[in-house]
């Protein structure tokens, strides 16, 4: 029986605002996983908790949920000491991402760069990191995350760029493709080699994301504000007819709607670029609204997110996300700035429609990656 399909009984788990805090429990193969925390209006039996110890788990709690937006499209951090914010993190998926990768071929860190950090964030049709039979990554970004932690830079790489995807250690590859091939072929092991070949950074961690999963992070939220900046038609839609209509202007989307959003691209003369716009500016939606006070102050939708965020989400087995959320409690959407890898636009390999990438330009930009200069990252990708 799924998680959702019945509750059993409460059992308290502190309180919240004076009042008695419960978990709601699922009737499922896992039923020590709290799926609520809802208000209990009988009077507290014990002293109230002091106004600066409120202060300071609302402080925490803001930091995990501005980790977990992040973490879950664009890498970040969450601080969790206590048992609640451990059972979120035990959630999370791990995978040996970096196992196959031979390390005789793996880029080197600049020295001025070696206590920066680099996020391979791919998002994926398949739950299962480890299938490799004909699954492809339609999302592909890598963020730099500056040494200071002051800033992030996220660079979307088109999904049918061309290049060479290097020998994997299964024996497949050695061929020029595009480089989301490199996940069917080879999976994320593969994909991380065939991104440090492309770039020359060297890969710090890997976060996958479930679009499936995504959907129902958005819905946790309540939906997010996107102002869409021209009005079309999905043909390729999640609604029954697959057709669904998006107005210009600015509008509330729910999961169905923002993952329909973020995956058209048929409609567009610039195709898998005004896609790379839509889930940049769906990052930045999703970061805000998971920070806002609204998401804050209200415990059943905070646990909501942060366990569908959990549920969607694979990280390397190397990642330690408190570490991390420490390190990246500060970052906000206004401290993020996305790109695009340089191209010299579209063309046709044989039968195959593919994105041209510019090698010049793109050495230039992931040059100013590796040495961590976010100015030049921003001058060479012309912004």
């Amino acid at each position: 029986m799924s998680r959702r399909s019945r509750t059993t009984d409460f059992a308290p788990v502190g309180t919240i605002g004076g009042m008695h805090a419960r978990t709601r429990y699922a009737a499922s193969d896992d039923a020590t996983q709290p799926i609520a925390v809802v208000r209990d209006e009988r009077p507290e039996p014990f002293p109230p908790v002091p106004a600066h110890r409120r202060r300071r788990r609302r402080r925490r709690r803001a930091v995990l949920v501005v980790l977990m937006a992040v973490l879950i499209l664009i890498g970040g951090g969450l601080v969790g000491a206590s048992l609640y914010l451990r059972s979120v993190e035990s959630g999370v998926k791990r995978v040996n991402a970096f196992g196959a990768v031979p390390e005789v071929s793996r880029p080197a860190k600049a020295d001025v760069a070696k206590d920066a950090a680099n996020f391979l964030v791919l998002g994926s049709d398949t739950r299962d990191p480890a299938n490799t039979s004909g699954s492809r990554s339609d999302t592909i970004m890598l963020m730099h995350v500056s040494r200071d932690r002051s800033s992030a830079q996220v660079v979307s790489i088109p999904r049918d760029t061309w290049l060479h995807v290097p020998k994997g250690n299964n024996g497949n590859g050695d061929a020029d493709a595009k480089i989301n091939a490199a996940f069917a072929w080879g999976g994320i092991p593969l994909t991380v080699q065939t991104v440090e070949s492309f770039t020359g950074v060297r890969i710090d961690h890997v976060v996958i994301v479930d679009f499936a999963g995504f959907k129902e992070i958005i819905d946790a939220l309540g939906g997010v504000e996107i102002n869409v900046e021209e009005g079309f038609t999905s043909t390729h839609s999640l609604n029954a007819d697959s057709i669904r209509v998006f107005r210009k202007g600015p509008q509330v989307m729910d999961g169905a709607a923002a993952l329909d959003y973020s995956r058209e691209r048929y409609a567009f003369k610039d195709g898998d670029f005004a896609r790379i716009r839509h889930q940049q500016e769906m990052i930045k939606a999703v970061l805000d609204k998971a920070a806002s006070g609204g998401t804050l102050s209200n415990p059943v939708r905070l646990n909501a997110f942060l366990r569908a965020t959990a549920n969607a989400v694979t990280v390397d087995s190397t990642l330690n996300i408190t570490d991390v959320a420490t390190d990246l409690r500060h970052l906000r959407s206004e401290n993020l700035s996305f790109y695009t890898s340089p191209s010299k636009g579209t063309g046709m390999v044989g039968d195959q429609s593919v994105v041209l990438a510019d090698p010049e330009k793109a050495k230039a930009l992931f040059d100013a990656v590796r040495r961590d200069s976010p100015a030049d990252i921003a001058a060479a990708a012309g912004k």
